[in-house]
This record gives structure tokens, C-alpha cells and sequence, in this order.
């Protein structure tokens, strides 16, 4: 396989991941985690966050029944903070450690599992981590 096959696969997969991101998802009514590498302790955290799913498919704070704004400005409170050295160990922490388990949308746990990848491999090629 030339390299110039190769460069155009990996544009066509690119492309198709971005088409993919853009689509419609049902948000988990378990919850949201919000991704980061803590490099100087060499972790992959993940907070998870409660909220509720209104007639809209909106996520929304379950005190207030307010949706979430999009511009980050919200400061909640995680319920929990996961902490992992590898994808593999934070995903077992979540799945098979904590109960009962923050998912509850097979999607959702794979969407997770990508992204755990992700910055696993982020935390160990020292490149920046950002979630999708």
C-alpha cells in the first residue's frame, strides 16, 4: 500500500468520524463525565455529573430542571471523580467497581471507551487531550 493511500484513507476515516460526531445522540440519563489527563500525576480522570433528560432530549440540571449551557460557564459539583493509569483500569473502576454503574446506554459506555483511549494514549505520548 502506497503512502499516498494510506494519507487518503486516513482523511476518508477523519471525515467520516467528524460526520459521525455530528450526529443526534440520546444523552444518558445516568449522566455526563467530563475527561482530562492529570499529567504531572500521570492519570486519566473522569468526573461524572447527574442530570436529567426533559421531553426535549435536553440535558438538564435535575434541582432546577434548567438546561445545561453549552459555553462550559456551568460550576457543578462532580458526584464522583475516577482516576486510572490506563483506559482499561478507569473502565473497570466505572463498569465493575462503583455501584451502581454511571451508565446506562451502551452507546455511552462506548463513546467512553473511546475517548479513555484517547487520552490514554494522549497521557502517554505527551500530546494534548481533548474531548469529543
Amino acid at each position: 500500500m502506497s503512502a499516498q493511500s494510506t494519507t487518503f484513507n486516513a482523511q476518508e476515516l477523519a471525515s467520516l468520524d467528524d460526520q459521525l460526531s455530528n450526529r443526534f445522540i440520546h444523552l444518558d440519563p445516568a449522566g455526563y463525565f467530563i475527561i482530562y489527563i492529570d499529567k504531572e500525576a500521570r492519570l486519566i480522570c473522569a468526573e461524572h455529573y447527574t442530570n436529567a433528560i426533559n421531553e426535549k432530549g435536553l440535558a438538564v440540571d435535575p434541582e432546577t430542571g434548567e438546561p445545561f449551557p453549552c459555553t462550559g460557564s456551568l460550576k457543578r459539583t462532580p458526584t464522583t471523580v475516577f482516576k486510572a493509569r490506563t483506559a482499561k483500569e478507569l473502565g473497570i473502576k466505572i463498569t465493575e467497581e462503583t455501584q451502581p454503574c454511571p451508565i446506562s446506554c451502551l452507546d455511552h459506555a462506548l463513546y467512553l471507551g473511546r475517548e479513555f483511549v484517547k487520552a490514554e494514549i494522549a497521557l502517554t505520548t505527551g500530546q494534548p487531550y481533548i474531548q469529543d
